[in-house]
């Protein structure tokens, strides 16, 4: 599938554009092309341009992928160890954060992490076109400082009416992971302490997350 939805926004102003798209800071709307016509080959040109934008589709908005150099690291070393649990046991694909995903007509997102079983493929197999029709099993969103508790509330929303079915929210700054099987509220948020594990996708995998702040303050 490689259809794409456009939206009016003839009338609508920037501040409620920006409203609508879980109040994001307006740097990270990319034009052109204008909002409300940005289709899916837009968004991979910006994955051409010298300064390589990633870029989610919302409802024919280009809205940059928030990222940061700490976030970068947690998001690695949760996709190193999710990684490990899952490659012996053949269990599916950990992707990262270019990995993009379409839930549904008219999105595209890009969990910072995912793990999708092979159950999910067609025919079982890695997809080789760069948008393939899936939502991952789990996604993983490492807070940046531009995130804003409305796009994580929307981002959760996709995913969801996509079909994961669970999705960790890690906040750096917190130190906290909340979990979550439906949009709201969280099952529950886990601190350093607490163990992270992954039922009902993961059953077996355990993370606890003492350890897994730590690498925050790992130096040289």
């Amino acid at each position: 599938m490689s259809e794409t939805a456009t939206v009016e926004v003839a009338s609508e102003s920037i501040v409620d554009l920006l409203a609508r798209l879980g109040d994001i800071p307006a740097e990270r709307l990319r034009v052109p092309p204008a909002p409300g016509t940005a289709t899916e080959e837009d968004v991979l040109a910006a994955l051409r341009m010298p300064q390589k934008r990633i870029c989610e589709l919302i409802d024919g908005v280009l809205v940059e992928k928030a990222m940061g150099y700490r976030e970068s690291q947690l998001a690695i070393y949760i996709a190193m160890l999710l990684d490990a649990f899952v490659r012996p046991q053949n269990l599916g694909i950990i992707s990262g954060a270019d990995g993009m995903m379409r839930p549904f007509v008219g999105r595209i997102r890009i969990p910072d992490v995912g793990f999708t079983s092979w159950g999910r493929f067609p025919n079982r197999r890695r997809p080789r076109q760069p948008v393939p029709d899936i939502t991952p099993d789990l996604a993983i969103e490492v807070l940046s400082d531009s995130n804003t508790p409305a796009e994580m509330r929307l981002k959760r929303e996709d995913y969801i009416r996509g079909g994961t079915r669970l999705v960790w929210i890690i906040d750096p700054d917190a130190r906290t992971v909340a979990v979550y099987t439906q949009v709201d509220p969280p099952d529950r948020v886990l601190r350093v302490g607490d163990t992270l594990t992954g039922d009902p996708v993961l059953p077996g995998f355990a993370l606890v997350l003492a350890d897994f702040f730590a690498e925050l303050d790992r130096h040289g």
